[in-house]
């Protein structure tokens, strides 16, 4: 689900950046470092405004100029329950892996329909019942997260296709 939520970051500046423009450079910093970035619980889509940036704080012994910014940013943060479309990365025998942004979901054999069987029959592995739903990578996938756990910089999540509406979307 997207939010709009309020953070805040301390940013390092290098002696040889102080002038005029360090607020700029400080800025775009700011962008570069975090505009994308998976904390392990959310993601930062985009960052709308900067709200304050403190005065400099010298460190000693290092001349580092280190900045207290706070910030307003678009952000996703899955949860259990919701349902998201995503492409599938990879399949093997006990189930599938499927990239919804930057987080990484599996969905296991015992989360698929039991109408869907494993087959290594053609170009590459995939699920099928044979008629009109085959899942194979590259494949859109609609799915269920059913449990979620980050860690550091990554988010992990167990998905379901065993309920109404969900699986393969049709191209």
């Amino acid at each position: 689900m997207f939010f709009v939520k309020l953070l805040q970051d301390t940013l390092p500046l290098h002696p040889s950046y102080f002038g005029a423009a360090s607020q700029q450079y400080i800025t775009d910093l700011l962008y570069t470092r975090n505009e994308g970035k998976n904390t392990g619980t959310m993601m930062i889509i985009a960052i709308i405004d900067i709200d304050d940036i403190s005065e400099a704080k010298i460190m000693p012994g290092t001349g580092m100029a280190m900045y207290d910014i706070s910030y307003r940013a678009i952000i996703w943060r899955p949860f259990r329950g919701e349902v998201v479309d995503g492409l599938v990365s990879s399949v093997v025998s006990n189930g599938f892996f499927v990239d919804v942004g930057g987080l990484s979901v599996f969905v296991s054999k015992a989360m698929i329909p039991a109408e869907l069987k494993y087959t290594v029959e053609g170009s590459t592995p995939s699920f099928t019942d044979n008629d009109d739903q085959t899942i194979e990578r590259s494949s859109q996938v609609r799915l269920r997260i059913k449990g979620i756990r980050g860690e550091m910089g990554q988010m992990y999540a167990i998905g379901s296709i065993r309920e109404d509406y969900l699986g393969a979307l049709m191209q």
